[in-house]
């Protein structure tokens, strides 16, 4: 049985917005009706208050099953590992050291088994570190800098920016290292969208915030060709 490979980059959520649109629109696309959603706040290094804040926004929605996994606190063991992660419906990676976080991931085995959950149709999703982990390279300060993190987990084709419209020098930075190669073709979001791609394509782009865009850069020739792509707009229900 084949199933859909699917994975959503956030420009916020939870952490960032009081709406909580862009989590219903991610709540939206999981498999079932009522998902098993699992955070996973290695980025960060498990911090206690984000975790708390994830709970405080998911704990009390009906429509899910949330739950967190921590790595630096791990209490299961290899074969408990991989049945809880893939059992979950919806894996949700906040934000934090990009670097960091695939390091931490690949000691734990965590690499492989996000994969595996990705090929039996898991949604992977996440903001910011948790938007950039998916593709092959990315745009990240996580060595102080902005710079180039090219060995990503590369099941998104291409690159990722995160806070396109929001972090001084994202936008230059990211436009001038596609257009050099330094960074292959690839996505950028502002904050307040989302992206959504379905065997590594884009099927949908989404926004909570007016004017806020989601946009394919790629090499034009020496220069950055940025595109911005139609959003859908998010609205309350």
């Amino acid at each position: 049985m084949s199933h859909r490979r699917r994975l959503a980059l956030l420009g916020g959520g939870f952490s960032t917005d009081e709406d909580g649109l862009l989590d219903d629109w991610v709540l939206g696309q999981a498999r079932t009706p009522r998902p098993k959603v699992c955070f996973l706040p290695t980025a960060s290094g498990d911090a206690p208050a984000y975790i708390e804040k994830f709970l405080a926004a998911f704990r009390g929605r009906p429509d899910c099953e949330p739950s967190v996994l921590r790595l630096f606190e791990r209490e299961l063991d290899d074969d408990a590992l991989r049945a809880f992660l893939l059992a979950q419906d919806v894996v949700y990676v906040g934000g934090g050291n990009t670097a960091n976080l695939l390091a931490v991931w690949r000691a734990h085995g965590v690499d492989r088994l996000l994969r595996a959950a990705y090929d039996q149709g898991s949604l992977l999703c996440g903001i910011s570190a948790g938007a950039n982990c998916w593709a092959e390279a990315s745009l990240t300060d996580s060595f102080g800098p902005l710079t180039f993190l090219p060995n990503g987990l590369g099941l998104l084709p291409g690159s990722v920016c995160p806070h396109y419209d929001s972090e001084p020098g994202r936008r230059p930075s990211y436009r001038s290292a596609v257009a050099t190669g330094a960074l292959p073709a690839g996505w950028a979001l502002d904050d307040g969208t989302g992206a959504l791609f379905t065997d590594g394509r884009l099927t949908e782009a989404v926004s909570r915030a007016p004017g806020a865009s989601v946009y394919r850069v790629t090499d034009g020739g020496g220069a950055a060709d940025e595109r911005a792509l139609p959003c859908r707009a998010l609205t309350a229900r």
